[in-house]
């Protein structure tokens, strides 16, 4: 089942130390503003829990993972102020989840675009269907990929950042992002990811909460600065989306 909300679903569940955040919206899981700032505030709320120890990231359905943030929301923007805010969105949910005190496991069943990309690049560990293959598709409408370019060069390094970037409208296969290091595991099915999504999650959730704590903290050393660089990057993409060559493209996609 997938949510019909025009603003999108976010659904919490806490159990066994294990919290699982689950997305939606019927716009292949998509991601408006608000719902973007509800699932910052989550990963800040669970950040303080005492009775989770790991939290699950997945999205609902089982075609698409997230295709991005929303095309209405990108379509309306008309000054910079506005550019900037949008952008901020997917900022904000990175940096929340890189300054969450759990380390995130997340779920990637389906195919995954732009803004999704950043998502499974902070989390910290991936396991993914053979179906869940990624594109960063925004050189295609004249932007770039600045605010999730920091996540997602951390996991693939700067070659494969490039290599999905200049390449804008090709898709990379799962294996190609496991060979990369976005992925830590590739299934044949979801039936067979959750199984060991389980698995994984519960031998997690039993070690050592401090161990746990001060491990999120070691893998995320040198990020210090994204609190600011990822919102710089933001302005930077609210500018872009402004330019007549982006303007011009988007109203191709539209029609």
């Amino acid at each position: 089942m997938t949510t019909n909300r025009e603003n999108g679903s976010l659904y919490t569940s806490v159990e066994n130390k294990i919290a699982t955040i689950e997305f939606g919206h019927p716009a292949s899981n998509s991601f408006p503003s608000e719902l973007l700032e509800r699932l910052a505030n989550k990963l800040d709320e669970l950040s303080s829990n005492d009775e989770v120890a790991v939290v699950v990231l997945k999205s609902e359905g089982e075609r698409a993972f997230c295709a991005g943030a929303s095309f209405d929301e990108l379509v309306a923007i008309d000054n910079l102020v506005d550019g900037k805010k949008f952008f901020s969105g997917f900022a904000n949910v990175i940096n929340a989840m890189r300054s969450c005190s759990k380390l995130i496991v997340g779920r990637v069943q389906g195919k995954t675009v732009g803004g999704g990309v950043g998502l499974a690049a902070a989390c910290d560990y991936v396991l993914a269907t053979e179906h869940a293959a990624i594109k960063l598709s925004e050189f295609t409408i004249g932007i770039g990929p600045f605010v999730i370019a920091p996540a997602v060069k951390r996991k693939v390094g700067v070659s494969g950042l490039a290599e999905l970037t200049l390449d804008a409208s090709s898709w990379k296969n799962a294996y190609w992002a496991k060979e990369k290091g976005l992925y830590a595991r590739v299934f044949e099915n979801i039936e067979e990811l959750d199984k060991e999504l389980e698995v994984f999650t519960e031998k997690l959730a039993s070690y050592n909460p401090e161990a746990l704590d001060e491990m999120k903290k070691a893998l995320w050393i040198g990020t210090e600065n994204w609190d600011s660089l990822l919102i710089q990057r933001a302005e930077t993409s609210g500018k872009l989306v402004l330019s007549d060559f982006t303007k011009n493209a988007l109203k191709k996609f539209k029609s």
